[in-house]
Formats: C-alpha cells, sequence, structure tokens
C-alpha cells in the first residue's frame, strides 16, 4: 500500500486497538512475527500480512447485515383485515458493525390504493366561529361522499375547544359562570368556556357527526388566542377514547380562526407545572388538567403526532396563515391550508390536504445512537439518485420510492452492549427496526492462556502478544520492573544520536516506560508517539472530528484534511430544489463554493443576474401569497422559500437600480415584481396587489381610431406635397433672380433695338486767325 500506512503508524498495542485504526487495518496474531523492537508491525493492511507471511492467523473482522423480515409490499388495502398490510420492506434488520466499516442496505416505501382514513375533526367553538358552526352542520355527509372517493374504509369523528377556563384566560366572575357572554350585546348568550371536549368517536356512521355538531354552542373566552394545542395533544394521546386504529392512515383536522396558546403562556394564569404529554380525559371526556398543566410546547406536540402516526392539518384563516405555516416547520408531518372565514371550503381543503399528504414520503429516524451513522440516498419517481435526502415527492397511490440507507458506526461503546433504532415514514403505522451489534474484539482475545509459558509464567498470551503482569515487562514478560542498565538503553533509541525514550520517558529492562502528561497519552515502542500533538482547528484537535495518532489526525468517517477540518458530507450543499449547490457551485468540505457569477448564499441559491431568477421567485409568489403554483404544499414553500420577504404594494417603485424587475402573465393581464437581495442573506420581493389589466377597445372606437388615421395621414401627405411644390418653386425663383442680376442691360432697354440716327465723332485740329481748335463735327 502506497502513502501512509494508516495501520503501522497507529502504534496499536493490543488487535482491539488495531481494528479501531482503520476499518481496513488486520491484526496478526502468529506467535512469531513482526520485529523484535516493535509490535506495531502486527497491525497493518491485510495484504501487507499475508506477504510478510500471517496467511492463516490474521484477524480482520467486518461489518455485516441480515435482513430478519421481509414481507413483500402490499399494492392494496382495502381486505377484510388491514393489519397484515404492508408499506414498508424489509420490516427488520440485524447489523453487525467494525467501527469505520460502512454497510448499507435498501429500504422500500408504497402507499397502498384503498388505505384506511381516520379523520378527527377538531374545531374552536369560540365566539368568532359561530357563522363556521353554521355552516358545517351537514359537513360530515358531504365529507364522507368525498373522501370515499378515495377509500372505501372512512371514519369520522369530532371534538370541540376554546381555552382554559381561568383568569386571565376566560371570564371567570360568578356573573359569567353560565353565560360569558352577558352584556354583549352582537351575542348575548353562549355557553361557560371549557379547555377541550371530546364529542364523537370515530365512527363510519356519518348521521352521528351531524347530530353532535348540530348540538353544539359557541362560547366565549377573554384573549385573543385559543387552547387549541391542549385539544390537539389530547386528541393525539387519548388513543383510546377517540378510537385511533393501528391500520389506519390518521388525520387530524384543526379548524381556528385565531392564534394558539403556547408553553409558558399558563404562567399569565399561576399554570407553572409543564404539560406531562399524558391523557387527562375525565369521565366526561373534558380535559380534566385544564387547569392544572401548562399549554404544550412545539416539541411535545411534534413528538407526540409523530408517536401516535397523526398527520396534522392545520385549516386557519388567511390572516394567520404565515404563522401556522411557520409551525408546520417545527412539527414533522403537518399542512396548513386557508379556511374561509365562514368554513365553506372546508371540504375541498381536507381532501386538498390529503391528497397532499399522500403525494410524499419522508422517512424519519427513532431513538439513533449517538454512536451512528446514517445516511441516506433517495431515488424517486424519475428514477435518480438524491445523496443526502430522505424525501420523495410529487408521488401518486401505489408508486414505490426507495431509500439507500448506509450505517457506520463511529466507535465501540464502553461496554459490550447493542443497540437499536427504528425507521418509519412520516405519518405510517410502517416501521423498519434495526437491531445493532458491535464487532469490536478480535477472535484470539477469546482464546486468551493466563501464566502462559510463553509470558516466562508472568503474563497471558493472546493474540500473539504476551499482557504482563503487575511488577513485570518485556516482550515475554522476562524483566521486573525497576531493573536497568546500559546494556539495555540502545534498545530504547529509535536511531543512533537520538534521546533515550525520545525524552519522553525511562529505559527500563530494555523498554521504555512513557512520562504521564497532563495533556494526553505518551506511548510507542520509544515513547515517540502522543495523541496531543496533532493539528487543531479553531483551538479543538483534530476539529472534534478525529483521533490524533502519533502526531496525526486520524478523521473519522465523513472527514478529511489535516486536522479533519473538511466534511465530506454533502447534505449542506443540497438546495432546496434538490440540486447540488443549486446547480451553480461545488460542495467542498459540506460547503458550497459558487462558480457563477452573482451566485451567492448557502447553496448558492440567490442569484440575481442569473437566468430564470424570476421563475423561482414567482414560485414563491404564488404559494406563500396565493397558496397556489409549484409549491403549493405547505413545507415544500416553507423549505424552499424560508429566506423571501414578500411585500404588497399598490404602485411598483422601479427606480432601484439593484431590483431586478418581473414580469409574468396571469389570466390575460401582467403581474410586475421586483426582486432585491438584502445584506442579511433574505430576499426582498415587492409585488403589485393586483395584475395590470388593459381593457379590449370597444368596436367604435376602432372604426374612428382607422378613420382617424387615415385622415391625419392624408393631411400629412398634402402638408408634404405643399410642402415639397413650395421648396421648388423658391429654389426656381431665387435661379431667376440671380440671372437677372447677372443681366448687362438695363430692365428699360431692349438689346435687339436700333436707334435710325447714327452718330459718329471726327477729331480734327485747325488754325483760324493764328487760333487753333479742337472739336467736333456732326
Amino acid at each position: 500500500v502506497e502513502g501512509l500506512n494508516l495501520c503501522t503508524s497507529g502504534s496499536a498495542t493490543s488487535c482491539e486497538e488495531c481494528l479501531l485504526i482503520h476499518p481496513k487495518c488486520a491484526w496478526c496474531s502468529k506467535e512469531e512475527f513482526g520485529s523484535t523492537k516493535s509490535i506495531t508491525s502486527r497491525c497493518d493492511f491485510l495484504q501487507n500480512l499475508i506477504a510478510n507471511g500471517c496467511a492463516g492467523a490474521i484477524e480482520n473482522p467486518s461489518s455485516s447485515i441480515s435482513v430478519v423480515k421481509n414481507v413483500p409490499l402490499s399494492s392494496k388495502g382495502s381486505g377484510q383485515t388491514h393489519l397484515d398490510v404492508t408499506q414498508i420492506t424489509p420490516q427488520k434488520v440485524a447489523l453487525n458493525l467494525r467501527p469505520g466499516d460502512r454497510t448499507s442496505f435498501r429500504v422500500q416505501v408504497r402507499q397502498v390504493e384503498d388505505y384506511p382514513v381516520d379523520l378527527y375533526y377538531l374545531m374552536d367553538l369560540s365566539l368568532s366561529m359561530n357563522d363556521d358552526l353554521d355552516n358545517i352542520r351537514n359537513l360530515g355527509t358531504k365529507l364522507a361522499e368525498e373522501m370515499r372517493k378515495l377509500t372505501s374504509n372512512f371514519r369520522l369523528g369530532f371534538g370541540s375547544f376554546v381555552d382554559k377556563n381561568i383568569s386571565p384566560f376566560s371570564y371567570t366572575a360568578p356573573r359569567y359562570q353560565n353565560n360569558p357572554c352577558i352584556g354583549y350585546k352582537l351575542f348575548p348568550s353562549c355557553v361557560p368556556s371549557f379547555g377541550f371536549r371530546h364529542l364523537l368517536s370515530l365512527t363510519d356512521k356519518v348521521d352521528r357527526f351531524n347530530e353532535e355538531v348540530q348540538k353544539q354552542k359557541v362560547s366565549r373566552n377573554r384573549d385573543a388566542p385559543e387552547g387549541g394545542f391542549d385539544a390537539i395533544l389530547q386528541a393525539a394521546v387519548c388513543k383510546e377514547k377517540i378510537g385511533w386504529r393501528k391500520e389506519a392512515s390518521h388525520l387530524l383536522v384543526f379548524t381556528t380562526d385565531d392564534v394558539p396558546h403556547i408553553a409558558l403562556d399558563g404562567k399569565l394564569g399561576g399554570l407553572v407545572q409543564p404539560h406531562d404529554g399524558q391523557c387527562h380525559l375525565n369521565e366526561a371526556n373534558e380535559y380534566g388538567a385544564s387547569s392544572q398543566l401548562d399549554y404544550p410546547s412545539l416539541a411535545l406536540l411534534g413528538e407526540k403526532l409523530a408517536e401516535n402516526n397523526i398527520h396534522l392539518i392545520f385549516a386557519v384563516t388567511k390572516s394567520h396563515y404565515v404563522l401556522y405555516k411557520n409551525f408546520t416547520a417545527l412539527i414533522p408531518g403537518t399542512t396548513v391550508e386557508i379556511l374561509h372565514k365562514d368554513s365553506k371550503n372546508i371540504i375541498e381543503l381536507i381532501v386538498k390536504a390529503y391528497n397532499s399528504i399522500r403525494s410524499k414520503v419522508e422517512l424519519t429516524v427513532w431513538d439513533s445512537p449517538e454512536d451512528i451513522g446514517l445516511t441516506f440516498t433517495a431515488t424517486c419517481q424519475d428514477g435518480l439518485s438524491y445523496p443526502g435526502l430522505r424525501k420523495c415527492g410529487d408521488l401518486k397511490i401505489g408508486d414505490t420510492v426507495s431509500f439507500e440507507v448506509a450505517v457506520e458506526a463511529r466507535s465501540c461503546p464502553t461496554e459490550d452492549t447493542s443497540h437499536a433504532f427504528t425507521i418509519k415514514p412520516a405519518g405510517f403505522r410502517d416501521t423498519l427496526e434495526v437491531a445493532v451489534t458491535y464487532n469490536c474484539l478480535c477472535g484470539c482475545t477469546g482464546r486468551a492462556a493466563p501464566a502462559s509459558g510463553k509470558c516466562s509464567g508472568n503474563g497471558t498470551y493472546a493474540c500473539g502478544l504476551c499482557e504482563c503482569d503487575a511488577g513485570y515487562l518485556g516482550a515475554r514478560c522476562e524483566c521486573e520492573e525497576g531493573a536497568s542498565g546500559d546494556m539495555h538503553h540502545a534498545m530504547c533509541r529509535e536511531a543512533e544520536g537520538k534521546p533515550l525514550c525520545s525524552g519522553r520517558g525511562e529505559c527500563s529492562c530494555n523498554q521504555c516506560l512513557c512520562y504521564e502528561s497532563e495533556f494526553g497519552n505518551i506511548y510507542g515502542p520509544f515513547c515517540e508517539c502522543d495523541d496531543f500533538s496533532c493539528a487543531r482547528y479553531k483551538g479543538i484537535l483534530c476539529s472534534g472530528h478525529g483521533e490524533c495518532h502519533c502526531g496525526e489526525c486520524k478523521c473519522h468517517a465523513g472527514y478529511i484534511g489535516d486536522n479533519c477540518n473538511c466534511s465530506t458530507e454533502t447534505d449542506g450543499c443540497v438546495s432546496s430544489d434538490g440540486q447540488m449547490c443549486s446547480g451553480r457551485g461545488t460542495c467542498v468540505c459540506g460547503k458550497c463554493q459558487c462558480t457563477e457569477p452573482g451566485a451567492f448564499g448557502e447553496t448558492c441559491e440567490k442569484c440575481p443576474t442569473c437566468p430564470g431568477v424570476c421563475s423561482t421567485k414567482r414560485d414563491c409568489i404564488e404559494c406563500k401569497l396565493f397558496n397556489s403554483g409549484r409549491l403549493a404544499d405547505n413545507q415544500t414553500c416553507q423549505k424552499h422559500c424560508k429566506d423571501e420577504i414578500i411585500t404588497t404594494v399598490d404602485v411598483l417603485d422601479t427606480d432601484d437600480p439593484n431590483a431586478i424587475l418581473c414580469v409574468y402573465p396571469v389570466n390575460n393581464c401582467v403581474m410586475k415584481f421586483t426582486y432585491l437581495e438584502l445584506a442579511s442573506g433574505k430576499s426582498n420581493l415587492t409585488i403589485l396587489k393586483e395584475p395590470a389589466c388593459s381593457s379590449a377597445p370597444s368596436a367604435v372606437t376602432i372604426v374612428l381610431a382607422v378613420i382617424g388615421s387615415v385622415v391625419l395621414i392624408g393631411i400629412i401627405l398634402l402638408g408634404l406635397w405643399k410642402l415639397l411644390v413650395t421648396i421648388h418653386d423658391r429654389r426656381e425663383f431665387d435661379r431667376f433672380q440671380s440671372e437677372r442680376s447677372r443681366a448687362r442691360y438695363e430692365m428699360a432697354s431692349n438689346p435687339l433695338y436700333r436707334k435710325p440716327i447714327s452718330t459718329h465723332n471726327i477729331e480734327f485740329t485747325f488754325n483760324k486767325l493764328n487760333k487753333s481748335y479742337n472739336g467736333t463735327v456732326d
């Protein structure tokens, strides 16, 4: 094996220590093997031990798996008995794990057709729900008709709640004892307040549901929040009185128009005792501990709902939708739907929620030991593998999905023990039980020989080595403690010129006795190794994800690097849409390094300049504001859009240069919104309250527009013609003027006319009377 030999560098002094170094390390138990100076050579890679002549005496256990129970998946659930319906396979697995040696098995899950359904309707009967009560008086018949389209085995139950009948949550003055609505003009008469009242156990006789609903009257409490969480917990844990069947799918529909009280609110009324998670229904089927116990916490609710395989459906008014949607992220297996103020859409809401629940499968793990590492890889209907995911969505009834479960033991328990944990799909009664035992002991250890002659009678011989009794030293326990001499000192030096026992121990009977250190353990044949001189990360040795062996970090499974600070897990890099780093980066040490320009965020999910960002933000707007679109499933929307802050406005401001304007069509109109990344990592989406729509023009408007356009075009053409003619005339006139200015005659004369009289000038000179004359004769 090339490179660093993890096995030999680990300085293992026993077979068990060797097995803990690395899953590929093996131990040679042959008596005559290895160096007389060191015992570490017995721990090596398997191929090296065989090459060194140890074939047939090698201890190299490995992890193993055996399927104990494997009943095939069922296809339908409508038989006479439903106890034999199987929706997960296998049902029981036994694992024998060697630390660090990962093994895996495959789990298949199928939601069978026509599976029985138990639905318990839990209603808020505070005064504001009076109109809702009127609208559900015949709910049982109509709901049963719709649900029987989905299952032939349907049962319905009914319960109600208001709030704790103590101050300050309810009216407790004597005058309000029998009628808390006294003095309330809008509704002067109502029944006394109560915490939770179980009215009808689950039954297939839906007429009884209608009868019970018609008997109910609303009550009045003092503060706005209701005591609904008390009611949810009692409906979940009082299995016998409610009538939950083991072989049915359990739906708990919770209807309210206000926020709930949660844990610690009870202190306002002097209730300091936390809820114990037990059933407290009295003989009258009312919650008897309402005035003794505080409200339950979200964690307790989630635990009890999961224990009893109950799917909780929050049916709440639109004003409280966001709050209850946040609850779904904290309580696994819950969904939330918008309830109209008069509850008219309750049947549609329940059917939609049920279909949503049946369209997904998510594995949960119960009682997983701390030293066991689990990794899931989902294979959904598209046939693709999704490492790190344990959930599949968009399923149809009867679809089969599978999950690869890899299991690894990180260490050995201090005592020989076994553990067990359970894998179950959320909301299913079916489970997979996994029993775990640890393969931490070598077979040769069981053949140990005390006071063996091979150990000079002073020790126990096991796995090729002597374990000396107290007071004896040496490879064969041949020396007594304290014996020393210069002749033995050479055996305590790693090399000539090196310090005795590396300067960290004393030489006794040709062996180094290493000093104790307050920092950790010093060990090795020459005290050359320790378990505290390794690289640290943020002051933590080997980052807390590895063991220090002889100056080097031996990383736990799932971590690499000199200081084991680099995780090989990719769960944290998987974005909400199932892609690795949203397809815009690479996963390095368990964190995304974004390579797409402009991308950022934990999973590179934010990228204002990337193509398709408007489409992604549109999905969040549709699911958060309108509960529609591709992400309409409550938990999916919460997961994908947890960082989106959505604001609705009447007029959209598009002047911000950092904001991106997005537009998409909605029913022949246009919806506009802007998208801006905030410094906090959140996304600010500003959207118009209503789509921008343009009304279609009338026929008369179109005709007048056409006529007007023709006339206007004609006028423009005439104007152009007139302009061209004017320009042409002006040019001709200017040319005429230019030619006239260049003419050589006056404007009043005719160059062709000749006068009839000719004039000739004759120059002459003569003398008369001694006088000279010059002149002209005509």
